[in-house]
């Protein structure tokens, strides 16, 4: 469906995309996941026809679209900043790709309505832009985004701008949407669990390259490299190795047992307890608990690893 090929682009001397290639097939949702300045920003530009790359193509439905204008590629963007019409409401905000693309009114009104209420906002179309929060505005963005039904639909960090609960509510709200609609997305985020939670496949960027792509799981128990382990969230990254937190069982010491080490951190992330436990010998692991009754920090422990768990880079 879309083919980034080889694509190269510099600014001066710093080169934001180096040789990258990536495939999307139909229907599919790819997160390209990386940290600030690593060129997810300007991969977007480049495929949707507002940055020309240096060298490589971009090749949509088979054909090479890398010298056509962003209006003649039929791909629908959504930013972080929403990027709405403040004097206009929220159904001339999600009609404005089909005005300009003359379709009939009778059209136009039929389809607002339709995107409105698959985005939740069925009945908001009088609604000024301005009197909405945060998320029913994103809710616009992409409902117009979908309006002219693109072959593409291309999302830089768009529950960035967000806080926490309305992220986690959209995510859900997004994943149903891409299922329901079998849409063909790069999603672009610097969150591991926003790629992970949206992407069939993530595609890892650092400096202008992708270094890794694959599945959640795939990326998961066999990352490519120490920075990239890093990134994921992973603990326990040595030159050579990764012991995933989740191979890790941490107990109180029991009657007779002297015990490995001191828990020196125990933190709640929702289900998951993250325990950090330093050693005697002065190392530290870090490990992932589900239970409701964990050690606490200043208790002694027992510590057991699952070689399955260990991962050599």
């Amino acid at each position: 469906m879309l083919r980034v090929e080889d694509v190269t682009v510099a600014f001066g001397e710093r080169v934001a995309l180096d040789d990258v290639t990536l495939e999307v097939a139909r229907g599919e949702v790819l997160a390209v996941l990386g940290p600030s300045g690593s060129g997810k920003s300007t991969l977007l530009r480049v495929i949707c026809g507002l940055q020309r790359p240096d060298a490589g193509r971009v090749v949509l439905a088979g054909e090479d679209v890398t010298a056509a204008p962003a209006h003649r590629r039929g791909i629908g963007l959504v930013f972080q900043d929403h990027a709405l019409f403040d004097h206009r409401n929220v159904a001339c905000n999600v009609a404005f790709g089909l005005r300009m693309r003359g379709a009939a009114p009778s059209d136009i009104e039929r389809r607002v309505g339709e995107l409105l209420d698959l985005v939740g906002l069925a009945g908001f179309e009088r609604r000024s832009v301005l009197t909405l929060s945060g998320g029913e505005q994103q809710r616009v963005a992409l409902a117009r985004a979908l309006a002219p039904e693109p072959s593409v639909l291309l999302l830089d960090e768009p529950l960035g701008s967000l806080d926490r609960r309305l992220r986690d509510r959209l995510l859900v709200d997004l994943g149903e949407l891409f299922d329901a609609l079998q849409v063909t997305a790069i999603y672009v985020t610097h969150d591991q669990a926003e790629a992970f939670a949206l992407g069939d496949r993530v595609a890892v960027m650092r400096s202008g390259q992708v270094v890794q792509r694959g599945t959640a799981d795939e990326l998961w128990t066999h990352p490519a490299d120490a920075d990239t382990a890093r990134f994921l969230g992973l603990g326990n990254v040595h030159e050579r190795t990764v012991t995933r937190p989740e191979a890790i069982t941490v107990r109180r010491v029991a009657a007779g047992e002297t015990g490995e080490g001191v828990v020196e951190k125990a933190r709640r992330h929702g289900p998951t307890v993250h325990v950090t436990v330093r050693l005697d010998d002065g190392s530290a692991l870090d490990a992932a608990l589900t239970a409701l009754d964990h050690p606490a920090p200043g208790e002694r422990v027992m510590v057991d690893v699952d070689p399955a768990g260990i991962v050599r880079l």
